[in-house]
C-alpha cells in the first residue's frame, strides 16, 4: 500500500503539519467505507491538492507575462512559446520518467527506481495518486520555465526543446528525490537530504534554486544580448518593453503561490490558512525591501526591481512557510527583497552575465536564501529560537548539493548542446528578434522594432 496513502506530507519535510492528520488522513477509502467523516476528510484532501494544482498552473501564464514583459517586443511570442514548450513537453516527460527518478523506490538516497508511466500502482491507490502525480508535474513545469527567462532573447528553440526535456525528465526529479523522495512512498522513497532533516516545505530549493542555478549556467554559456555591454565592458540596461504586463504576471504568481505553499500541505486541514499568510507577508517584505534599497540606490523607487521583489519574498518564504512565524515571514521577504536587487547587480555588473529577468538572483539567490532561513527561523530547531546550529548545517549542506548539481551538471549540458547543436542563434536573428527568425511571425503585427546592435 502506497505510504503516501498514510503519510502525505512526509517525515522531514512537512514537519508543521499535524501528526494525527497525517497519521490518519489518507488510509484507501475502501478499509474505512462506512466511515462517512473519514471519506469526508479523505475527498476534502484530494479536491484541495487538486485545486492548488490548478493554481500552480496557472502560474506558467505568470511567468510567460513577466519574462515578455522584462524582455523587448521583437522576442515575446518566442518566451510565450517556450513557457507552452516547459508546461505541455514537461508533463509528457515527467509522466514517463521524472515522476519515477523523484519519488520512486529508493537506491542509495540519490534516485528513484519505480513508477514510470505510474506503473505498478495498485487500482485502489490511484485516485490519490493521479492527484499527487498532477500537483508535482505543476512543481516540475515550474522548474523548467526559470530557466527560459534567464536565457532569453538568443536562444535556440530547437536547442531548448532538448533542455526542457533534460530538465523535468532528469535534472529536477534526482535532486528533488534527495529532499522529497519520500512523499509518494514513505520510507522507501527517502533520499539523503531527508534523512539528514533537511527542511524545504514546498521547494525553494528543490524548485526554485535548481530553476535559477540552471538559468545561472545556461545565460553565462550563451553569453551576453548584443549591445548588452560597451567594449569597455560597461552594462547597458535594455529595458523591457511592457511593464504592465509584467506587473499582471507578478500579481498572477502571487496568486498561485497560494496554491503552491498551502497546497503543499496536500492536506485539507487547519494550517494552510497559516501557510497563505505567511506567503502573503513575505511577498509584502519582499516588494517594500526591494522598492526601499532601489530608491536609496538609484534615488527613486525602480518598478521592475520591485516586482522582482515580490517574486524574491515569494520564493524566500516557499522553503520555511509551514515551519516558521509571521513576523519571520516578513522578516524573510524582507531581506530577499533586499538580497534580489543587490545579486541583480551583482550578477549584471561585476560578473557580466546577462540575465534579462533576474531569474538567477529571484530564484537561485533567494531561493537559497529561504532554505537557510529555515535554520534561523523555523519555531521548532531553528537558531533564533532556541535550536541551535544543528538544522543550520543541514540547510547549509542542501543549498550546497542543490547548487553543485544544478549548476554543474546544467553548465555541462549547456556546454554539450552547444558543441551538439548549437546553443544560440545567428547575430542577425538576434537583432531581428526571435518572433520572426524563429517562428516567422510577429507578436505585435506592424509595431515590429528592429534593431542594429
Amino acid at each position: 500500500m502506497l505510504s503516501i496513502l498514510r503519510n502525505p506530507v512526509g517525515k522531514n519535510a512537512r514537519l508543521a503539519v499535524a501528526a494525527a492528520v497525517m497519521s490518519a488522513t489518507f488510509l484507501p477509502a475502501w478499509a474505512h467505507a462506512g466511515d462517512a467523516e473519514f471519506l469526508t476528510q479523505s475527498n476534502a484532501n484530494i479536491l484541495w491538492t487538486l485545486v492548488a494544482a490548478i493554481l500552480v498552473m496557472l502560474m506558467q501564464a505568470g511567468f510567460g507575462c513577466v519574462e515578455a514583459g522584462f524582455t523587448r517586443a521583437k522576442s515575446a511570442g518566442n518566451i510565450m512559446m517556450k513557457n507552452f514548450l516547459d508546461f505541455s513537453a514537461g508533463t509528457v516527460i515527467f509522466f514517463l520518467f521524472g515522476f519515477a527518478l523523484m519519488f520512486g523506490t529508493d537506491m542509495g538516497g540519490f534516485i528513484g527506481t519505480s513508477g514510470f508511466s505510474l506503473g505498478g500502482v495498485a487500482e485502489g491507490d490511484l485516485p490519490w495518486t493521479y492527484t499527487f502525480w498532477f500537483f508535482q508535474s505543476v512543481f516540475a513545469a515550474t522548474a523548467a520555465t526559470i530557466v527560459s527567462g534567464g536565457m532569453a532573447e538568443r536562444t535556440k528553440f530547437g536547442t531548448y526543446v532538448v533542455v526542457s526535456a533534460l530538465v523535468t525528465g532528469l535534472i529536477y526529479p534526482i535532486s528533488g528525490h534527495w529532499a522529497w523522495g519520500s512523499l509518494w512512498l514513505g520510507d522507501a522513497g527517502a533520499g539523503w537530504l531527508e534523512g539528514l532533516g533537511f527542511n524545504d516545505f514546498a521547494g525553494s530549493s528543490v524548485v526554485h534554486s535548481v530553476g535559477g542555478w540552471l538559468a545561472l549556467a545556461g545565460a553565462m554559456v550563451l553569453g551576453p544580448r548584443v549591445g548588452k555591454y560597451t567594449e569597455d565592458g560597461k552594462a547597458k540596461a535594455i529595458p523591457g518593453h511592457n511593464i504592465p504586463l509584467a506587473g499582471l504576471g507578478v500579481f498572477i504568481l502571487w496568486f498561485g503561490w497560494f496554491g503552491f505553499n498551502p497546497g503543499s500541505t496536500t492536506t485539507a486541514d487547519n494550517t494552510i490558512g497559516m501557510i497563505a499568510m505567511n506567503t502573503s507577508l513575505a511577498a509584502a517584505g519582499g516588494v517594500l525591501g526591494a522598492m526601499f534599497i532601489s530608491w536609496f540606490r538609484f534615488g527613486k523607487p525602480d518598478i521592475s526591481m520591485t516586482m522582482n521583489g515580490a517574486l524574491a519574498g515569494l520564493v524566500g518564504i516557499t522553503a520555511g512557510c509551514a515551519t516558521v512565524g509571521p513576523g519571520s515571514s516578513i522578516v524573510i521577504g524582507l531581506i530577499a527583497g533586499l538580497l534580489v536587487v543587490l545579486s541583480i547587480e551583482f550578477i549584471d555588473k561585476v560578473l557580466k552575465i546577462d540575465d534579462p529577468v533576474g531569474a538567477s538572483s529571484v530564484h537561485g539567490v533567494c531561493g537559497a536564501w529561504g532554505t537557510l532561513a529555515c535554520g534561523l527561523f523555523n519555531i521548532d530547531g531553528g537558531l533564533f529560537f532556541g535550536g541551535g546550529f544543528k538544522l543550520l548545517g543541514v540547510q547549509l549542506i542542501g543549498v550546497g548539493a542543490f547548487f553543485v548539481w544544478a549548476f554543474g551538471v546544467g553548465w555541462v549540458m549547456f556546454s554539450i548542446l552547444k558543441g551538439l547543436m548549437g546553443l544560440r542563434v545567428k547575430k542577425d536573428e538576434e537583432l531581428k528578434g526571435l518572433d520572426i527568425a524563429e517562428h516567422g511571425s510577429e507578436s505585435y503585427n506592424g509595431f515590429q522594432l528592429f534593431t542594429t546592435e
